[in-house]
């Protein structure tokens, strides 16, 4: 997951921090140079660092700290809250409504991933009642037509477009009278990818924008862009009213905190983002789950309501069980594998719970396996069994170790009832989290201690919907 090594080196400098035996000037100069280096090598802007620094220093002055305040919990408080400052401008997106038309214009950098995420953010919606419709304003690149109309098509969206007409606006006008009249609520509008210099193809994009009048003008940014990222998201701000951000590749290992700089040159807040190349390999962003993802606190009711999801109703209690005994079998993977799939990425879903890290998360193949379950002569017999070449039986058992060692940390874990959930997510307090979380997680963050003060860190249980409800509206 991109960002991971920032959330890691965040959470080691907050660690030494609190090891420290006196709090002083010197520890949280320290503290905070450690977390500016690592934003600054996550390719965040040098200004929004610096500026970070400068607040938390502003907010906290420890010689005006009266004797029983805990210094460590106010700096980890000014620290959070600082961060989620980075990363929210203040003010909320459009907000799409069913039963009513609305235009939502694409924009971005050529390689962005924008034909793509367009069907992404159409198939997010479809699947939440919205009926969606795609239209192709890019004349430029050679095949986005059919990369749109492929996309669409699998997604079962309806799609307009040409392979003769040349003006983009034509098309684009086009294409939302005709999905007006079809009563499609959501016409989503792609444009060619362009670049700050291209002075052509943004003269062309505001056309576009003109000519729809778009409700929301949607910029979309590649996670691995870097420094340039800032000076690029500004160029179309200026050109075009971006009303929100989509960052795209968060799957991959690029150190992607350029790209959340886009957030301070476009004004405008993250709404989604896209972690993986399938199409429902993408999330709602909210602000104060991302940040306590990255520093390790989790997003405990996140995590659960992926499971509820994704796994069928009746499989839901089973499923939850298995989890608090910490046991998975072949037999578990075969009869769950879909749904975990399902949920994203095993590390981005489990960063979800309070202690663990995206960082910390197994990659590639395990230190040993169990020759009692499976050994060489065996996997050979089962692959000639299936049909299946050796090479994929070996690899199937790589993502079982892998998976296994995963679900062997949730051991402990007390699942609500059923019917108990909602009333868990609505009254979420220390007292509710730390019978919920198994012991080594709650140890992980601190204790009773740590888990209070994560909590307070949020703003009180108003906030902590926020922070353990994981999505936002619509």
């Amino acid at each position: 997951m991109v960002l991971a090594q920032l959330g890691g080196s965040i959470s080691r400098a907050l660690q030494q921090m609190s090891n420290a035996t006196v709090i002083d000037e010197k520890v949280l100069n320290e503290c905070l140079n450690e977390i500016s280096r690592a934003l600054l090598q996550s390719d965040v802007q040098f200004k929004l660092v610096r500026d970070m620094q400068s607040n938390i220093k502003k907010i906290v002055n420890l010689d005006d700290l009266a004797a029983g305040h805990n210094k460590r919990k106010i700096i980890q408080q000014a620290i959070f809250n600082e961060l989620c400052k980075m990363l929210d401008p203040g003010k909320p997106s459009f907000t799409l409504k069913k039963g009513k038309p609305s235009i939502v214009m694409f924009v971005g950098l050529q390689g962005s991933g924008k034909t793509t995420t367009c069907t992404k953010y159409a198939y997010y919606h479809q699947k939440k009642g919205w009926k969606p419709a795609l239209v192709c304003a890019d004349t430029f690149r050679a095949g986005a037509f059919d990369q749109l109309k492929q996309n669409a098509t699998k997604a079962k969206i309806p799609f307009y477009g040409s392979y003769m007409e040349s003006d983009p606006v034509k098309i684009a006008v086009e294409g939302v009278e005709r999905f007006k009249k079809e009563n499609c609520d959501l016409i989503i509008v792609d444009t060619s990818g362009r670049h700050k210099q291209e002075a052509a193809l943004f003269e062309e994009m505001r056309q576009v924008s003109e000519a729809t009048n778009p409700d929301l003008v949607v910029f979309v940014m590649d996670s691995s862009i870097g420094q340039a990222a800032f000076d690029q998201a500004q160029a179309f701000r200026q050109s075009v009213s971006v009303g929100a951000v989509i960052v795209t590749k968060m799957d991959g290992h690029a150190k992607g905190g350029g790209a959340l700089s886009a957030v301070a040159a476009t004004k405008s807040p993250v709404i989604f983002i896209g972690t993986g190349e399938h199409m429902d390999e993408f999330e709602v962003f909210d602000v104060k789950p991302f940040v306590s993802r990255l520093l390790g606190m989790g997003d405990w009711s996140g995590f659960m309501d992926k499971i509820h999801e994704v796994v069928p109703m009746d499989q839901q209690p089973e499923l939850l069980q298995k989890l608090s005994e910490g046991n998975f079998t072949l037999r578990i993977m075969y009869e769950q594998f879909q749904n975990l799939m399902k949920m994203g990425p095993i590390g981005q879903v489990f960063s979800m719970l309070p202690g663990f890290s995206s960082e910390l998360m197994p990659k590639g193949q395990l230190d040993s396996t169990n020759p009692k379950l499976m050994n060489e002569s065996r996997m050979m017999r089962i692959a000639r069994g299936s049909g299946r070449p050796v090479r994929e039986v070996m690899e199937m058992m790589e993502e079982y170790k892998r998976l296994a060692k995963v679900w062997s940390k949730m051991k402990g874990l007390k699942i609500p009832k059923k019917g108990e959930m909602s009333a868990l997510s609505r009254n979420m307090n220390a007292q509710h989290m730390s019978k919920v979380l198994p012991p080594q997680m709650l140890k992980q963050i601190g204790g009773m201690g740590g888990l209070q003060s994560l909590m307070k860190q949020m703003g009180g249980n108003k906030d902590m919907m926020g922070m353990f409800g994981g999505g936002g509206g619509e």
